[in-house]
């Protein structure tokens, strides 16, 4: 099962990921209280041995302009767009970079059939709470038991489906019993406001417990 920890804000928060098995980190480029520059970004992965962890970009209506000049600094895997960035937007992007494109999804009773107009654009969707007058990074979570409805649609699409929004070390356990294929944590990571490691491992080995459960 994939994991993403987002929001990495300092050296020392890229650091704690990577004594983790975590296999994607996430930088924020929108506005946010964890938004960072793409000049530290470039400056803390240029320190530290990043292995084979992906790097991603969180975007939120950006230009395609902000987008490229991001990525002559920061080698980006992965784009993740956190708006209302339509289905042609993502074409284009597409076009103009060699990354991924994840989608964020909102949940909502339409947001199946949101997903359903990205299809063939995305290879992955983020599916987070619907909070008033922000993106993401709440903390809150959304009515989980309709997560296996976007796992379906996902799949059905081929793309990765992960959930986000309130995953943390108190919620985690709850979270697997609807059998996520992935998950994407930011202040569930965290201990005020800096990345905890013993939080992330304690979420990376009930997962590890989990998929080795399921697979017997």
């Amino acid at each position: 099962m994939n994991i993403k920890v987002c929001g990495h804000q300092s050296l020392q928060d890229v650091e704690t990921t990577l004594k983790t098995d975590i296999g994607y980190l996430g930088f924020i480029f929108a506005p946010s209280k964890r938004r960072v520059q793409a000049e530290q970004v470039r400056e803390w992965i240029d320190s530290v041995d990043i292995k084979e962890k992906k790097l991603v970009g969180v975007f939120v209506n950006a230009s395609f302009e902000e987008i490229a000049d991001i990525l002559k600094v920061v080698p980006l895997d992965v784009i993740q767009c956190h708006g209302t960035e339509s289905p042609a937007y993502i074409l284009t992007l597409k076009q103009m970079t060699n990354c991924e494109i994840w989608k964020a999804i909102h949940h909502e009773p339409s947001a199946v059939e949101r997903m359903k107009t990205y299809e063939n654009t995305v290879e992955g969707y983020v599916i987070d709470a619907k909070v008033s007058g922000q993106w993401g990074g709440t903390g809150q979570t959304f009515a989980w038991e309709y997560i296996p409805q976007y796992i379906e649609e996902a799949k059905r699409q081929g793309a990765e489906c992960y959930i986000a929004g309130g995953v943390n070390v108190d919620t985690i356990d709850q979270l697997l019993t609807y059998s996520p294929s992935a998950i994407d944590i930011a202040s569930g990571s965290e201990t005020n406001g800096v990345k905890d490691l013993a939080k992330i491992k304690t979420i990376e080995d009930k997962v590890i417990s989990y998929v080795t459960a399921s697979s017997r």
